[in-house]
């Protein structure tokens, strides 16, 4: 199996898998990019995957359909064009992967994430719960969802690729390293940047991404220092911790 983003609007990736000539996409916000590595590859789209229901992760949609009627739509209980709901456990078999649906809710109320395995590999497409050193802004859902929701990730195996929705990986790594000063992967990280930084092992972002990191302590003590609270447990250092990167 073949992953690639194909790039839309100014940071989003569309993401694509392909299997001999049968794609699956994620998130489609636009259709044009699509259709032209679809075109150029000589692939059929067979399904569509999407994360959460804001319009830079469905726009694309309809125009994906006008070419590919047949096309498999999977999403959640809010998504409008989804002839296949799915939600927490949903499981599935496309080609020689075996996909399986977890609730990741936080950026939003109904935000899922798509786990697929091939052989022993995991592939996480979490669209904008986890970025790279980052996590995604709190909308509909809560600090407690989002916190618990990347605390799940971190069951996985830490060889696992994760594949965000967005490019933000610069402006991650310079809040991060305000957080830890300190880190010397984060600073290796930031001068080592190349475009794309995606997908991302879940082994590198234990070590750069401060929002899974709320454990350690010179972590919780610098993010009391900043916002001027006392703060008693990791959700509450966690929650303080994205307020101040909605003001970074």
């Amino acid at each position: 199996m073949k992953i690639v983003p194909v790039r839309a609007f100014q940071d989003n990736y569309i993401w694509l898998l392909q299997e001999g000539g049968k794609a699956v996409c994620v998130d489609p916000g636009e259709a044009g990019p699509v259709l032209a590595y679809l075109k150029q590859h000589g692939l059929a789209l067979e399904q569509i995957w999407i994360t959460h229901h804001h319009h830079d992760h469905i726009g694309g949609i309809a125009g994906l359909l006008e070419s590919f009627p047949q096309c498999r739509i999977f999403g959640n209980h809010d998504i409008g064009a989804a002839d296949n709901q799915v939600a927490e456990g949903s499981r599935w078999q496309w080609e020689n992967c075996s996909v399986e649906v977890w609730e990741t809710y936080g950026h939003t109320d109904s935000h899922l994430s798509y786990i697929v395995s091939v052989s022993d590999n995991k592939h996480v497409f979490c669209g904008d719960t986890l970025f790279s050193a980052g996590c995604g802004r709190i909308f509909t859902g809560t600090a407690q969802q989002m916190f618990a929701s990347l605390q799940r990730y971190l069951t996985l195996h830490e060889a696992t690729l994760f594949y965000p929705a967005h490019e933000y990986t610069a402006a991650n790594l310079r809040f991060a390293a305000h957080i830890e000063p300190e880190n010397q992967d984060i600073a290796r990280a930031a001068a080592s940047e190349k475009m794309p930084t995606l997908p991302v092992r879940l082994e590198h972002e234990c070590k750069v991404n401060p929002f899974l990191r709320v454990h350690v302590l010179a972590i919780a003590r610098r993010v009391e220092a900043l916002s001027g609270k006392a703060l008693h447990n990791d959700l509450e250092v966690f929650a303080a911790m994205r307020e101040l990167k909605n003001r970074f």
